[in-house]
């Protein structure tokens, strides 16, 4: 059994995982795709991910596959089951844990980043983190319930009504998520603000009403040709860096929400005009992983309700993972994933 070790310092090298017996509430899970996330890339980069990364680890958080094996104790799923894997876990005993704000959690333990993860054949995964996908669904499709079930907590927060106008800042894979599913909340028209073609005409298919070119003019300026106003209800950056930032206040209509979903490089600072804080009314928030969103975006997956596959332009072997993490950063990619099995 390989697995892909992150040894820090941009490195990587293909190991032998030794197998071993089973815990009695422990699955066995081969990995069929596994994605890339921008906390890969962060890591990669020297920083950390959701929890504090210490080499050497097989990185990898979204994935799927089939289980091989099971514990003793284990009564969920079953060997040659489809699942997805919930990453995140939780103490349950801390203030956060015990005030219904788990994703705050101080002691998070994340597969594929304080445990080794996804970037391998197979994967040892607690039963309590598999749910079963349909099996009509693909595993591809399965390997990106994570990012989803992380947009779904966003949307959540972002407090999207029916009738509302929503504008996505990033044609990303997070991006491209967040317009189905601000369509699937109710918003009647949705924007999506991305400088790639390929991009915004993706948007276009999975959604989008629009989709604009923020470098052919101020974003407002285009919102108010198509819609009449200089703005939306809500603007979700989907991007992590200022300029995104600065164009989600300038698309942020009177009385909107702005949510900051990205994930920014530590360290990162935006200078923010309070005075349009104040005279717009704005309500800024972020968003932090998934607390309880995983069975549901299993849900929407399994319901053929969004359009996961088509967002995948890249697929690696194991043994090109920092390839595959490059190629996630270049404007020619949506999604890459690493396919274990060849």
């Amino acid at each position: 059994m390989r697995g892909n070790f992150f040894l820090g310092n941009h490195s990587f090298e293909m190991r032998e995982i030794k197998s071993r017996a089973l815990l009695a509430n422990e699955v066995l899970v081969k990995v069929a795709y596994c994605g890339i996330c921008g906390t890969d890339v962060h890591i990669y980069h020297g920083d950390k991910g959701s929890a504090e990364v210490h080499p050497p680890v097989v990185l990898g958080h979204e994935f799927s596959g089939t289980v091989e094996e099971v514990g003793t104790a284990v009564i969920g799923v079953k060997p040659g089951d489809r699942v997805t894997v919930d990453p995140n876990i939780y103490c349950g005993k801390c203030h956060y844990c015990r005030t219904g704000k788990k994703q705050l959690c101080r002691e998070l333990q994340a597969i594929g980043v304080t445990m080794n993860g996804g970037f391998a054949d197979c994967c040892y995964v607690p039963e309590a983190q598999c749910h079963l996908l349909s099996p009509g669904v693909s595993l591809l499709s399965g390997a990106m319930t994570e990012p989803l079930a992380c947009c779904l907590h966003g949307i959540d927060i972002a407090g999207i009504r029916a009738g509302n106008s929503v504008c996505v800042i990033g044609g990303g894979p997070i991006g491209l998520m967040m317009v189905q599913l601000a369509r699937l909340s109710g918003a009647t028209t949705v924007i999506l603000s991305e400088p790639v073609a390929l991009r915004r005409k993706i948007g276009l298919e999975v959604g989008a009403d629009h989709a604009v070119d923020p470098f052919a003019g101020p974003v407002a300026d285009q919102i108010e040709q198509l819609t009449g106003r200089r703005g939306t209800d809500v603007v979700i950056e989907c991007v992590g860096n200022t300029s995104a930032t600065a164009q989600a206040f300038e698309a942020a209509d009177f009385g909107a929400t702005v949510l900051l979903f990205s994930v920014p490089k530590p360290g990162t600072y935006h200078s923010l005009s309070l005075e349009d804080v104040f005279n717009k009314e704005l309500k800024i928030v972020g968003s932090r992983i998934n607390p309880d969103t995983h069975s549901r975006a299993v849900a929407l997956i399994n319901s053929g309700r969004v359009s996961l596959d088509r967002l995948v332009t890249h697929t690696y072997p194991l043994e090109k993972l920092e390839e595959a993490i490059i190629k996630q950063t270049e404007n020619d990619s949506i999604k890459v994933v690493v396919k274990p099995q060849g």
